[in-house]
């Protein structure tokens, strides 16, 4: 057994792929005050705070650094849904995107509430809506992506939700609070070394 060190100023975390290949039988939607709300070409900025609101918390800083240009090829690429979760007072809550880009799959790309929403059962309705969305009549895999930086209970979540682990990387990226992507206070419950002196 190795251990291997990383820069302080990096962030190490086990990435774990599932997918799912079958269309899951058909089940009651769990109940949600939420809905979803589809954002067809979102401005580049209301798309970065609401994918700052939900993902900050688990160090989610990809689309936060990439240019207007870059960043609105995606969102507003056809292959692309986005959907915001709005409470009952239209607040912006929860982020679901589904990337259609490769045929025949739906990569389940951005899936997330904001956390003090986590464990009542809304991310059971999200997931419903989203699977019910993913599966088109051309489609024969969905796919998702989650890490040790997201919640502890993402793993677990997805495999209820019929996914199945296909493998395991490692990644290490810069840490995006000592680049300034994030504010230092975000996920204080990974250890920020870059400003040990």
């Amino acid at each position: 057994m190795a251990l291997i060190p990383v820069a302080d100023d990096q962030v190490a975390t086990i990435v774990t792929t599932l997918e799912m290949t079958r269309r899951p039988a058909a089940r009651p939607l769990p109940p949600s005050p939420l809905r979803l709300v589809r954002w067809s070409s979102p401005a580049p900025d209301k798309y970065r705070a609401l994918f700052a609101r939900v993902g900050a918390p688990w160090l989610w800083f990809s689309r936060l650094v990439m240019d207007d240009a870059a960043l609105t090829r995606i969102i507003h690429d056809p292959a692309i849904t986005i959907h915001a979760a709005v409470d009952r007072q239209g607040i912006e809550v929860g982020l679901l995107e589904l990337d259609f880009r490769k045929a025949g799959a739906c990569e389940l790309s951005y899936f997330g509430l904001i956390p003090e929403l986590a464990g009542q059962g809304h991310g059971r309705w999200m997931m419903a809506q989203a699977l019910a969305m993913a599966w088109r009549r051309d489609v024969s895999r969905v796919w998702v992506h989650t890490c040790t930086l997201d919640h502890p209970s993402a793993l677990g979540f997805y495999r209820a939700s019929g996914f199945t682990a296909i493998s395991r990387t490692i990644e290490t990226f810069a840490d995006p609070r000592a680049t300034g992507a994030l504010p230092a206070d975000a996920a204080p419950q990974v250890p920020l070394f870059s400003s040990r002196r």
